[in-house]
C-alpha cells in the first residue's frame, strides 16, 4: 500500500546539519510542516531560524539530512513553488513600487503581460499599496517596504510562502495588518513557514517549533504547548523558558 502521509505535507525536513565552518547552525533537525497553515519557527537569534529557512528555499545546501517540499527532494525546478521574504529586502530603488512586483513576477515565470499586470494590481491591493503603485522605493517607509517585499513574494501565487521575521520593526497596527494577509493566504490554501522571535507572532501560527541552538526542543500547537506547563495562565514565553530549562537539565 502506497503511503499518502506525505501528501498532507508541504515540508518535510529530516536530520538536517549545518554547520558556518566550526559553529553548528542546525544539528540533526527534523520537522513536518502540514499543508495550509501558518507554522512559525520561534526562537533567539542564533537559533538556527534563518539558516533553516534558508536551506529550505535552495540558498544553502545541509551538511547532512533531507528536504521534501510537496512530496518531492528539494530542486532548482520548484522555484516557482517557492514564494520568499528574506529579513533584508531585496527591492530595487531606481524602479516604482509596481514595477518591483512586475519585475519579480517575470522573474517567476509570469510571461503573459496582461495576466501579470493583474497579478501585480491585486497583490499590490491585497497589501493597500495600489495607491503608491507609482512611488519609487525611497518614497516608502520601512512598514511600506515590507509590505512590497510581502507582494513581491505572492505575485506569482507559491503554494508555500516562507517569512523570515516579516513583522521586525512594524507597529502594532501594521503587524496585525500582515497576520490578517497570511490569514487570507491561508483560507487559499498557502503554506506559511515564518521565523519570528517575538510571541505575538507567534500566537498567530497554527502550530509551532521551539528553535534553540539548532535543535527543536519542543512541537505543537500554541495551546498544546502553553498546557505542557500545567498551567492554566500559561503564556508562550513561559512555555518556551519552560522547554529551555527542561532541555538545559537533560544535556546537564
Amino acid at each position: 500500500m502506497v503511503d499518502k502521509s506525505s501528501d498532507k505535507l508541504a515540508v518535510e525536513v529530516e536530520k538536517v546539519s549545518f554547520n558556518y565552518s566550526k559553529l553548528k547552525a542546525l544539528d540533526n533537525l527534523s520537522l513536518q510542516m502540514p499543508r495550509g497553515i501558518s507554522f512559525g519557527l520561534l526562537g533567539p537569534n542564533g537559533a538556527g531560524k534563518t539558516t533553516l529557512i534558508r536551506i529550505l528555499v535552495g540558498l544553502l545546501l545541509p551538511k547532512e539530512g533531507k528536504i521534501r517540499l510537496l512530496g518531492q527532494s528539494l530542486s532548482r525546478q520548484m522555484a516557482h513553488l517557492i514564494g520568499y521574504m528574506p529579513q533584508q529586502h531585496s527591492l530595487y530603488n531606481e524602479l516604482s513600487v509596481a514595477q518591483n512586483v512586475d519585475f519579480f513576477a517575470k522573474i517567476y515565470r509570469l510571461r503573459n503581460r496582461s495576466e501579470r499586470a493583474g497579478r501585480v494590481e491585486e497583490v499590490l491591493r491585497l497589501v493597500g499599496l495600489w495607491g503608491r503603485r507609482n512611488d519609487g522605493i525611497m518614497k516608502l517607509s520601512g512598514g511600506m517596504k515590507q509590505r512590497v517585499s510581502l507582494a513581491c513574494a505572492i505575485v506569482h501565487n507559491p503554494p508555500i510562502l516562507f517569512l523570515d521575521e516579516p513583522t521586525v520593526g512594524l507597529d502594532p497596527e501594521l503587524r496585525a495588518n500582515f497576520w490578517q494577509y497570511f490569514a487570507v493566504l491561508n483560507s487559499q490554501g498557502v503554506t506559511i513557514i515564518v521565523s519570528s522571535h517575538t510571541m505575538d507572532d507567534a500566537t498567530h501560527c497554527d502550530r509551532l517549533a521551539f528553535l534553540r541552538n539548532g535543535k527543536v526542543i519542543a512541537e505543537g500547537t500554541p495551546n498544546q504547548l502553553r498546557q505542557a506547563i500545567g498551567k492554566t495562565d500559561a503564556t508562550l514565553e513561559d512555555a518556551f523558558l519552560h522547554f529551555v530549562r527542561r532541555e538545559e537539565k537533560n544535556v546537564a
